[in-house]
């Protein structure tokens, strides 16, 4: 398997299963933001699988939970910009752009690996 995510920094320290808090369940083709220690966050419920990535476009800090989902990629509202859910790389210049997440959800409660 390729592993084209966005790499971290070891210098960021230790990485948690942290819970994500929302209000409401995230139905499937739905999206939300949030934030968790300090960065904006993307989560998604496509295809019946989550994703989670930056929430803020590479482009231009656009909101990328806003955008509209299909065929697995994210197309941010403000310029158009596409990622791939589940890799973070731009669609056009096929560059991993995105950070992304390990997601899972456990007894309900939605977490992210960060």
């Amino acid at each position: 398997m390729d592993n084209y995510n966005v790499q971290r920094d070891e210098a960021d320290g230790p990485q948690n299963w942290l819970p994500v808090s929302i209000t409401e369940p995230l139905e499937d083709g739905q999206a939300t933001e949030v934030m968790i220690k300090e960065r904006v966050i993307a989560v998604f419920r496509h295809e019946g699988r989550l994703f989670a990535m930056d929430g803020m476009c590479a482009h231009q800090g656009g909101p990328v939970a806003e955008g509209h989902v299909e065929h697995g990629c994210v197309t941010c509202p403000w310029h158009g910009w596409q990622y791939e859910l589940k890799t973070g790389i731009q669609t056009i210049n096929r560059q991993p752009l995105q950070e992304t997440f390990q997601i899972r959800e456990h007894d309900g409660v939605i977490e992210v690996l960060i």
